[in-house]
């Protein structure tokens, strides 16, 4: 598989460029959000607010801020090609196994079961981007139309 560009798509078919993680915009998103909070003093007004009727949803502020700081890590380091997501990843050492780039050179993936852990995030997107690469190629896919 030549092209740079083309190492932004996973052997499952998922593309980085739609992916959070790698581009980042949620985590900085968060960072800046925590930020803001800690400057305005936001946790007094949360403490506050949940001691009354109006704002007993604010009990959860410590959570929320936990929250937040989760997604500032969420960022990926290394793309999935260069060693980085899921280290466990089944799909990547079967693709490594068979050789392939990735599982649209396999007849296998509609009904291959090694893509079913990502269906509680990304649904049926894999299965619907391996088609696309598979009629129209790695070029197209990263042209055209992609899922999530």
């Amino acid at each position: 598989m030549a092209g740079k560009d083309k190492n932004l798509v996973t052997y499952c078919g998922l593309c980085c460029l739609d992916c959070f993680g790698y581009k980042g915009k949620v985590a900085d998103l968060a960072r800046d959000l925590r930020q803001e909070l800690r400057k305005s003093k936001f946790k007094n007004f949360a403490d506050f607010a949940a001691t009354t009727g109006f704002g007993k949803v604010y009990k959860n502020y410590n959570k929320c801020y936990e929250v937040l700081g989760a997604m500032v890590k969420f960022r990926c380091k290394k793309r999935c090609r260069a060693g980085g997501g899921n280290p466990f990843c089944k799909i990547r050492k079967c693709c490594h196994k068979k050789d392939v780039d990735g599982c649209w050179k396999c007849e296998d993936f509609e009904k291959c079961e090694k893509l079913n852990f990502l269906t509680p995030v990304h649904k049926n997107a894999s299965r619907q981007n391996l088609k696309i690469i598979k009629k129209k190629g790695l070029d197209e896919f990263l042209k055209g139309k992609r899922y999530w």
